[in-house]
């Protein structure tokens, strides 16, 4: 072998990448200490685009196509170099290859829960997870800031970086958004896009990507919380009370036997405490003729001392705990009705009380 095969074997004359690994960001081209010569070719595929690094120094950045280069393609290069009339004699330089296509479905996620404030729930722990695209938009700050001199640097040695990133600027921006915890299911296409706005400009800045897609899959939260929707949720679909009773009253005397048995027993309370009212009603005026407040105090005392109808003849003033044995549902229900003024009823101090007179009017829808 001669000299001139010699030095023809120590010159690169063509340089190009293919990438077939479908997960790699940059590829630093191994040069194997070979030395680039004048008119060497340059070959850039689509997705891709090429830096030159010049003694630590970022040259000249090509595009998709065939590049030969010689001092009119590599303008900056020959400043960094000196090469004022142009180079004739083969010189080295880092080739990296930058990946700019859209890597897609990259998963991202709370590893902690994220406080924020509930104005139905007050202070609320929430997770969220979903999936983000991005692609390469600045190689220059992405080498500086993320791959380095890598010789071949893959998405899994970014991912945990990206993550946390995103999960930062989430959590602050979901925070500033004060979206209630029961709306945030019903807009995760919404959120999903107004945080990219907040979230796009950090990492691009930062790291010399772009987010081109971000999307929220899913918003957890405790399960005491998922209890109090779940309850909010269940009063939403009962709606109006009375029909409700009325409802499962006829269920269940449809259904016959015992069940059928219990279903009367609200109906037949609400009944007997009717009658008791009749009763009652010359028994009601004081000495002085005026009308006694059913709603006093002391009116609710003598109801709880009259409560067993065969000692006292009947109840005149009933606590939600009591109108909630004649309807056959719970306290928290009845005072849910009486928030709503659906049931009538005056509220002393922190406890309500309800007439029967009122309850009788409700009844009767």
């Amino acid at each position: 072998m001669n000299l001139m095969n010699i030095i023809t074997k120590q010159l690169i004359e063509i340089i190009e990448w293919t990438d077939d690994s479908r997960d790699t960001l940059s590829y630093r081209w191994p040069d194997e200490d070979k030395e680039i010569k004048n008119g060497a070719q340059l070959i850039v595929r689509e997705s891709q685009q090429v830096q030159f690094v010049s003694e630590g120094q970022f040259a000249d950045l090509f595009g998709p196509g065939r590049h030969q280069l010689t001092t009119q393609n590599i303008p900056i290069l020959s400043t960094l170099r000196g090469w004022k009339y142009g180079f004739n004699s083969p010189f080295k330089c880092d080739v990296y290859y930058i990946n700019t296509r859209l890597f897609t479905g990259n998963k991202w996620g709370t590893s902690n829960p994220v406080m924020m404030r509930d104005k139905d729930f007050g202070v609320v722990r929430m997770r969220a997870f979903g999936t983000y695209d991005f692609r390469i938009v600045n190689p220059a700050k992405f080498l500086k800031e993320v791959a380095g001199t890598d010789q071949n640097f893959r998405i899994d040695e970014f991912a945990d970086t990206m993550r946390s990133r995103i999960v930062s600027i989430f959590s602050e921006a979901l925070a500033k958004a004060q979206v209630p915890v029961l709306d945030v299911a019903q807009r995760y296409s919404e959120l999903g896009d107004a945080l990219l706005q907040l979230i796009n400009p950090a990492v691009t800045e930062k790291y010399g990507l772009e987010i081109t897609s971000f999307l929220l899959e899913n918003v957890s939260v405790p399960p005491e919380v998922e209890e109090a929707i779940d309850k909010r949720s269940s009063m939403s679909a009962i709606g109006n009370l009375n029909d409700y009773v009325k409802y499962q009253m006829g269920q269940a005397m449809a259904n016959g036997g015992e069940g059928a048995a219990a279903a009367t027993i609200p109906a037949t309370m609400a009944m007997g405490f009717g009658m008791a009212q009749e009763m009652m009603k010359g028994m009601q005026q004081p000495a002085g003729g005026a009308a006694t407040d059913p709603f006093s105090p002391a009116a609710a005392q003598a109801a709880q001392a009259a409560q067993a109808p065969a000692a006292g003849g009947g109840v005149q003033v009933l606590t939600p705990e009591q109108a909630a044995q004649v309807l056959g549902v719970t306290a928290q229900d009845v005072v849910a009705e009486l928030e709503s003024g659906a049931l009538k009823g005056r509220k002393i101090g922190s406890a309500w009380r309800i007439s029967q007179e009122s309850l009788n009017e409700f009844l009767r829808g």
